[in-house]
């Protein structure tokens, strides 16, 4: 073990030559009782960034709000076909490196073990990747494709169905809002995180550099990743993690609140959404304290408890057949309505493709930093096809298995039982609706509170730990205080741009950032393939 956190590797790998020493470039003080180690410049521009923006934004909301819808169409619509491309072949890679000779390497090297067992491991990287999305997604967008489709205009494209829905066809537009649920949260997502945690886990654990996002592009830059090339890399590293966490938070904020509003009849509002952000921000700071093993992982293996329990219990007292059956029938459609769906040119259907594909994959990319160097931490020990198989692969079934157990179930209450209430209910609240339908709903809406609420809290936590590494230089054992401070600026993130123009300004910076980390990621694809080239195959 180094005295950065990173462990040696074990058994023979290709190490990287290089004069760079992690933490040399770190400033390191003590303010009072408390320790700092960060990298300069990327934790003071990063930093002082973020400051300004909150800033900003809280003194001009009016002025903000439009600035950052104006961001988001102009992004959306311009480069939808550039978000498309990337993602397809995000999954192409990793088809590729889980059938080929590559697929044998081990991360760490040839003799090291996992850190982690497979129940443990799963479950952080699953809580982590998309919990408070699934939460939020896993009724309400269902729905929302099965409406729009059903009442669609004979495929108009200023239409919000996919594909340009099925117009008076049930059935069909059953069909095809869960295939495009499920083009948006199975393996696209699950790739981008993919790229991500394999490249950084092989450059740290294989070739011996800071577990930082600019040893990717040591193939491709050299020497250069340690000047002002990398700064500019780890920065945007630091502002998309940042900007895709406040779009989660926020989202979680909107649904706790329209819970608790459903049950506990608490006011819906700025205030109490601020109220809220404020209290799980705390929590997740007692979490951040505890570190990665206390905290991170005890709070996603409860999360993935309770989370396993509400489906269950949907899948009990719900249309269990229907459930069952729908499973291996939404695989087929997504199947057969995926060439379509990932088609990146030509597209008629232009509302759903900004609207929801474009600002999904800009979502997912914009957290990818986060989510990919939290796989990465807990990932040593395994093959790259062990990992790409599970990060890809695995969470992708569950996806589906969760996308069919509440969408499903939901749709059906609409055809079958006339449920237009659910049908009409706000996006945030559709979960709530959907289990009033169902035995016991006060206890299964209380759990869906907690459960966006512990959702909430592992991806601020885990976030901040990951962002700390970042702008510590790759340092993985950092002074707390600096965690506290990203994780407090996490919140304060969310909370500004809840009150500059709520959801979409919380959508508009996650497609700012994830627009240029894109093209960073492209060539990490080529860095990735570079690097295993060497790497020696058990």
């Amino acid at each position: 073990m180094s005295d950065t956190g990173i462990p040696e590797p074990e058994g023979e790998t290709e190490v990287i030559d290089t004069d760079y020493e992690i933490g040399q470039d770190n400033i390191t003080t003590n303010i009072g009782p408390f320790g700092l180690d960060v990298h300069n410049p990327v934790f003071l521009v990063s930093g002082l960034m973020v400051v300004a923006f909150v800033m900003g934004t809280l003194a001009f909301q009016q002025e903000a709000a439009s600035l950052f819808n104006g961001m988001r169409d102009w992004l959306t619509s311009t480069f939808d076909w550039f978000f498309l491309l990337a993602g397809n072949i995000f999954v192409l890679l990793g088809i590729f490196l889980i059938f080929s000779p590559y697929g044998k390497i081990r991360l760490g090297g040839e003799d090291a073990t996992p850190d982690y067992s497979y129940s443990g491991w799963f479950a952080m990287l699953f809580a982590a990747g998309m919990g408070i999305g699934l939460m939020f997604y896993g009724v309400s967008e269902p729905i929302s494709h099965y409406t729009s489709s059903v009442a669609a205009n004979a495929g108009a494209p200023e239409s919000w169905a996919p594909l340009g829905g099925a117009p008076g066809n049930e059935a069909e537009a059953r069909s095809l809002a869960m295939a495009a649920t499920i083009f948006h949260w199975a393996l696209h997502p699950w790739a981008i995180y993919a790229v991500v945690g394999l490249a950084l886990a092989l450059f740290a654990y294989n070739k011996g550099l800071p577990l930082s996002v600019r040893s990717v592009f040591y193939p491709i830059f050299g020497e250069r990743v340690w000047g002002w090339t990398g700064h500019i890399i780890d920065i945007l590293a630091v502002l998309a993690t940042l900007f895709g966490l406040a779009t989660s938070l926020g989202v979680g904020a909107e649904q706790a609140a329209s819970g608790l509003n459903h049950i506990f009849g608490m006011p819906v509002n700025d205030y109490s959404k601020v109220i809220l952000i404020l209290a799980i921000t705390g929590v997740a700071l007692i979490s951040v304290v505890a570190g990665m093993d206390s905290g991170v992982k005890r709070l996603s293996e409860i999360n993935m408890g309770l989370a396993f329990l509400l489906m269950m219990f949907v899948v009990i007292v719900g249309p269990t057949w229907a459930i069952i059956s729908g499973f291996f029938s939404n695989l087929y459609e997504y199947g057969r309505y995926l060439p379509e769906l990932a088609n990146p040119f030509g597209r008629t259907d232009k509302n759903f493709l900004h609207g929801w594909t474009a600002f999904y994959w800009a979502w997912w990319i914009s957290w990818s930093p986060f989510v990919g160097m939290f796989i990465a931490r807990v990932s040593r020990g395994r093959t790259v096809r062990e990992f790409v198989t599970c990060v890809l692969v695995i969470p992708s079934v569950v996806s589906v298995i969760w996308m069919t157990v509440f969408g499903d179930t939901a749709i059906r209450e609409i055809i079958v039982n006339n449920y237009e209430a659910l049908a009409q209910a706000p996006l945030s609240l559709k979960l709530f609706v959907m289990l009033e339908a169902l035995p016991l709903q006060a206890i299964t809406s209380f759990i869906g509170i907690v459960l966006v609420i512990v959702f909430f809290v592992t991806s601020s936590d885990s976030g901040s730990i990951v962002i700390d590494t970042i702008t510590a230089g790759g340092k993985v054992d950092a002074p707390v205080p600096q965690r506290v401070f990203w994780a407090t600026f996490e919140g304060l993130v969310a909370i500004a741009l809840l009150l500059g123009g709520g959801l979409a300004a919380l959508q508009a910076m996650a497609v700012s950032t994830g627009f240029p980390f894109t093209i960073i990621l492209l060539l990490a694809c080529f860095s990735i393939v570079q690097g295993l080239r060497n790497e020696p195959r058990s």
